[in-house]
């Protein structure tokens, strides 16, 4: 966590001052910086699988996939977040380059420490993004690809992907690929 007094409410633009001469990273809610986990090699191998896909799937079109290091800004509830993945087809997100404010897809892999948050309140506060058509949680130690999808009425409708299925389908980008090329030198 970012030092800080306690009580003290850290303004976004006090948090963006900070992280940018941070060695660590931080993710912001509403006031108040906490530290990130490192993560491990199945993560990072899996998160760069699906970057190197979607890449290539997205190479030409307005859309850009961002990989770890670039935040999400959720302003209707006051957050910044890192995921492990986002992609933006809105030209307004070329605005900034230290993040994005209108998403059409965001992907956490999930980690032992983290999942609890990404599955309740992180997606709780993806929801205020009216930009966000899908959120997509990926598991490291199965091979498990949870898809949530926003319909027009504004629901969300819950599909998963398991080794029965061989494929997994993002439907914001008309994407589809083999879990085995997600799951690429992994190892459970």
């Amino acid at each position: 966590m970012i030092a800080t007094p306690d009580n003290y409410y850290l303004s976004p633009d006090e948090y963006l001052q900070l992280e940018a001469t941070s060695d660590t990273k931080h993710e912001y809610r509403n006031g108040e910086a906490y530290a990130m986990a490192g993560t491990t090699d199945s993560h990072n191998t899996i998160a760069g699988n699906l970057y190197t896909l979607l890449r290539s799937h997205l190479r030409g079109s307005d859309c850009r996939v961002y990989f770890a290091d670039v935040k999400a800004r959720l302003e209707e509830c006051n957050c910044y977040y890192y995921p492990d993945l986002m992609v933006t087809c809105d030209p307004r997100d070329a605005e900034t380059t230290t993040y994005k404010r209108y998403p059409k897809l965001i992907i956490e892999v999930l980690s032992d420490s983290t999942e609890a948050f990404d599955r309740g309140d992180k997606f709780i506060d993806y929801q205020t993004l009216d930009s966000l058509q899908e959120y997509v949680l990926i598991s490291t130690r199965q091979q498990r690809v949870d898809c949530y999808r926003r319909t027009e009425e504004g629901l969300w409708l819950f599909q998963f992907y398991a080794p029965s299925h061989n494929t997994f389908h993002l439907t914001s980008l008309e994407f589809e690929a083999e879990l085995t090329n997600l799951y690429e030198d992994i190892a459970f």
